[in-house]
């Protein structure tokens, strides 16, 4: 079986990196399938490309904004995303789109339809889109695209859009990489609230309720005060709280359509105040407690693929299998006889 499709072709990361910061689309491309690939010598390549890309005094990373964007399913997500992605690209700024997509966790397969939901902005010669699997665990999430965050901000993008599949676990992972964090929300004739976790809340920065066009816009504006309460409720009068721009930033609800571009300006202008309220000090605190953050995933994730390429622990799972299975063994027993095989006790 001819596996090299999936492969990126040998090349010196020293000099892919210095294709990448010339501008290289195709060297882009290449860079960002090196940092997904799971293979060791791989991530040996990436570790040196991203040193290699990254400037000293890191000033790519803090001139550039990281904006992550979740939503309920049906909410709009890529429409809202090519929409501000043309209207920034409008502005002369250069734009990157991560989609992080489902993947099925028995084959790591995904759908990847980003790009076919978003046809002027693939078309865009400042724009670059990305669709991004997940590979079946959060760690994957963290791993490949924070660093493909790096990449696009070395490859001299001003905006990193990380565009989320739904409302759940990984929304959190994505706010811990992005400077704010932006929840689409929908009005639905009253249960507009319906499958937004209260955590989503906690963590949102900016408040938008999409599809605010036609005879919808009476219905956005009033699911849009039902959510301001439901902010109060859940983050106290001020709507503040842990990762804001601090006690003082009160979180926007605001009405956009991505169909026909109202209000978008209005969200863009939103992030750019939070972003304005963290402040160059706050900012950088912020990426550097994201930077350690991501340190811990790094090795969570590097944990997991050697538990799954130990021998050892092969050989226990199966021995341990049938006995779990026939419920003569304790799940918790059997996880500890595993953790001793890979600690060769």
């Amino acid at each position: 079986m001819n596996t090299a499709k999936s492969r990126p072709p040998a090349l010196d990361p020293t000099e892919l990196a210095r294709q990448v910061a010339a501008g290289s689309r195709t060297a882009l491309s290449r860079a960002i399938t090196l940092v997904e690939s799971t293979r060791d010598d791989h991530r040996e390549a990436a570790r040196t490309l991203l040193t290699a890309l990254r400037p000293p005094d890191g000033s790519a990373e803090i001139r550039s904004v990281r904006l992550g964007i979740s939503g309920v399913p049906g909410v709009g997500k890529s429409t809202f995303v090519e929409a501000l992605g043309s209207v920034l690209t409008g502005r002369g700024l250069r734009v990157g789109v991560l989609a992080v997509d489902p993947s099925s966790i028995r084959t790591g397969g995904s759908v990847l339809g980003d790009k076919t939901r978003m046809p002027l902005l693939s078309a865009n010669p400042n724009a670059y889109i990305r669709p991004s699997p997940s590979a079946g665990t959060l760690g994957g999430v963290a791993r490949a695209t924070a660093q493909t965050i790096t990449l696009l901000e070395g490859a001299g993008y001003d905006v990193v859009l990380v565009e989320t599949v739904g409302v759940g676990q990984s929304e959190t992972t994505v706010a811990g990489m992005v400077d704010t964090f932006l929840l689409l929300a929908l009005a639905r004739s009253g249960d507009q609230l319906q499958g937004i976790k209260k955590g989503v809340l906690e963590i949102a920065d900016v408040i938008a309720v999409n599809k605010a066009d036609g005879d919808r816009v009476v219905e956005a504006k009033a699911a849009a005060r039902d959510l301001a309460g439901a902010l109060r409720l859940v983050r106290g009068r001020s709507a503040g709280g842990a990762g804001t721009a601090g006690p003082g930033w009160s979180v926007p609800v605001l009405t956009c359509s991505g169909l026909t571009g109202d209000g978008i300006d209005q969200v863009w202008d939103a992030v750019l105040a939070h972003r304005s309220g963290l402040g160059p000090p706050g900012l950088a605190d912020k990426r550097s407690g994201q930077r350690w953050d991501l340190v811990w995933s790094l090795v969570r994730d590097e944990l997991d693929q050697r538990l799954r390429r130990s021998g050892p622990v092969a050989d226990a799972a199966a021995q341990l299998r049938p006995q779990v299975l026939a419920d003569t063994l304790p799940a918790p027993s059997a996880a500890d006889a595993i953790l001793r095989a890979f600690d060769g006790r």
